[in-house]
């Protein structure tokens, strides 16, 4: 596509929020909203810890990543049959469908749920389903990236791999999330081995709130195709050349980077500076039930405080299709539809 033309500031949000996208970087038990969760918990007979949903909410004030993990954890504990996960998954395809998302990638975490006694089977068939209808309903695209919780051990990982392994056809790919200070990428260097021969895409939170160092370490040991996060990055210069330069995606979430205090303000995230860098940076929502906003959200306040302008959006929406794990032909489609919504635009 030709250059990007300038747009006004005031049509500035309207292209955000009409332009479609990919979203990478979203784990389904976060956009658990606190209207669903009490549903579900009278639905389940499970008795929560808050007595209303506002109570709820107001906890939502987090300091670092550990404490959004420990009420992010106890959220979950609703989630108990099949209809359940589909709930949760339904819901975020349908907030994502009004945000012009077209495809998305989904985490999910099972020893959340195994843990507590949930089957696999309950939690993949769910959310597969919700997957399936998502398409034939609201014509969006998805897939499923399941994840292993980086604070328990490696050994748990692999029960886990085994326990999935029979719904191999639903699942495209593994990551790595959970508590990242502490708990560097190669502590989990054989199970990605082993989902690598299997044949399963490979990606990893790195650069979050660890260093850059676990951002090396995910590439060179765990061989991932994609950085999740990653804005720690900027703090290493040729960590920064080797992500421009391999077109590693880094799947960044500036409200859940403000959220959880890596940055002071939006004004101040990095966003930018990677972008400049020549980074194949995307913006994504991470866990939008907790931290203030679904993908468009992230797309207008970013854009509001740092100045971007439509030239960086397109940037941004073209690479979250080319980073995604659709195949080249529906890539094509969708940056298609990507150019003529600029164009509009123009």
């Amino acid at each position: 596509m030709n250059a990007i033309k300038p747009i006004s500031p005031d049509r500035l949000p309207d292209l955000l929020r009409s332009m479609p996208k990919a979203e990478l970087h979203i784990h389904i038990e976060g956009s658990l909203e606190p209207e669903l969760i009490f549903a579900l918990a009278e639905r389940n007979g499970v008795v929560l810890s808050y007595s209303s949903i506002a109570e709820l909410r107001n906890a939502y004030a987090f300091t670092n990543l550990q404490s959004f993990l420990d009420i992010y954890y106890a959220g979950a504990s609703v989630l108990i049959k099949e209809q359940d996960f589909y709930d949760m998954a339904h819901a975020y395809f349908v907030k994502a469908a009004a945000d012009n998302v077209v495809h998305a990638e989904l985490f999910f975490d099972p020893q959340t749920h195994t843990a507590r006694g949930v089957g696999m089977d309950v939690v993949i068939n769910g959310l597969h389903r919700a997957c399936v209808d998502a398409q034939n309903e609201l014509g969006i695209s998805a897939s499923l990236i399941m994840c292993f919780l980086r604070h328990l051990s490696e050994e748990d990982a692999f029960e886990t791999l085994e326990k999935a392994l029979p719904y191999r056809e639903m699942i495209i790919g593994v990551g790595l999330d959970s508590g990242e200070v502490g708990n560097p990428p190669e502590k989990f260097a054989k199970v990605f081995a082993r989902c690598r021969e299997l044949g399963f895409h490979l990606v990893a939170h790195a650069g979050e709130e660890g260093p850059p160092a676990y951002v090396w370490t995910a590439l060179d040991v765990l061989k991932v195709e994609r950085i999740d996060h990653g804005v720690q990055a900027s703090k290493d210069a040729l960590l920064m050349q080797r992500l421009a330069a391999d077109r590693i995606a880094l799947t960044v979430c500036p409200l859940s980077n403000l959220k959880l205090c890596v940055f002071a303000d939006l004004a101040s995230h990095n966003l930018m500076h990677l972008l400049d860098a020549g980074l194949a940076v995307t913006v994504n929502s991470d866990d939008p039930a907790y931290f203030g906003g679904y993908v468009n959200d992230n797309f207008t306040q970013t854009f509001a405080a740092t100045g971007l302008q439509a030239q960086h959006a397109y940037t941004l929406a073209r690479n979250s299709f080319e980073a995604s794990f659709i195949d080249a032909a529906t890539k094509r489609q969708y940056i298609d539809r990507l150019n003529a919504c600029f164009e509009s635009f123009t």
